[in-house]
């Protein structure tokens, strides 16, 4: 608990104003408080916080972002609602939130690559869209190399390569969504790869996205901390101690507000 003192008593002759003293353990309780708010409001129908802890995404959203997700954008219209309240349709291109298909207690953050009908194939990591090559200027390719499975896709089935617990859905989605070399997204599901394409898990491990775990859309970086995936996905002692020492230095003051943007994919 923070001590407080009784101020000293005004001295009839005049003296010069005191200078403030930097308080870091204050300054650094004020921003949790703050932070701890906006995390307790997130947990509203309307928005939810989200911690991005794998670069997937980089540099769309980094490893320590603190997003806002809009849950509203993308939930079902009802007869009067949707006249008055801003739902959309999921969109290629659009950054999603959503439940991860193989384990419904964890939250990933992908982009939307394929909606329904659409055909997707990958050759030497160019992402074909429906007999087009699409120009991606959100996407990073961090190996030099290929990698068969992943960027020329769908030519190879899914190998022992891929984890065990992953390989069943993503051997579904070709027993029956790969028509003639291309994977074509099915009435319900959604095609969602990261932008840091090179290291990605996403639907070309794992399958594709039911409409139904789709939580909602990012609006904005509230936060955003430079820390190890270890400790953003445990909330690990070390976390808590590099945040008392270091949440000054290690937060990334200009990436604080930034907002989320979808892509328009065509």
């Amino acid at each position: 608990m923070a001590k407080t003192s009784t101020p000293p008593r005004a001295s009839a002759a005049p003296s010069a104003a005191p200078q403030k003293t930097p308080h870091p353990v204050r300054d650094f309780i004020i921003e949790w408080t703050i932070n701890i708010l906006i995390l307790l409001f997130g947990t509203t129908t309307l928005v939810q916080a989200f911690i991005v802890p794998t670069p997937s995404m980089d540099m769309t959203v980094r490893v320590g972002d603190h997003l806002l997700v809009d849950k509203l954008s993308y939930a079902n219209a009802g007869a009067l609602s949707r006249y008055v309240l801003p739902y959309t349709d999921v969109k290629r291109g659009d950054v999603i939130v959503f439940r991860y298909p193989v384990n419904i207690d964890e939250n990933y953050v992908k982009r939307v690559m394929g909606v329904p009908g659409d055909r997707i194939h990958l050759e030497n990591k160019e992402v074909f869209l429906n007999g087009h090559k699409l120009v991606e200027p959100y996407v990073q390719h961090i190996r030099p190399y290929l990698v068969p499975y992943a960027d020329n896709f769908p030519s190879l089935p899914p190998g022992p390569d891929i984890e065990y617990n992953e390989r069943s859905r993503a051997q579904e989605m070709f027993d029956h969504n790969v028509v003639n070399g291309e994977l074509v997204v099915p009435e319900g599901f959604y095609f969602a790869m990261g932008d840091n394409r090179d290291d990605s898990a996403d639907s070309r491990y794992w399958g594709l996205v039911p409409r139904d775990y789709i939580i909602g859309k990012p609006l904005f970086i509230f936060w955003s901390y430079e820390a190890q995936t270890a400790d953003l996905v445990g909330f690990t002692a070390n976390h808590f101690i590099d945040l008392a020492t270091h949440f000054f230095t290690h937060t990334r003051w200009d990436r604080t507000f930034k907002l989320v943007r979808g892509y328009p994919v065509q």
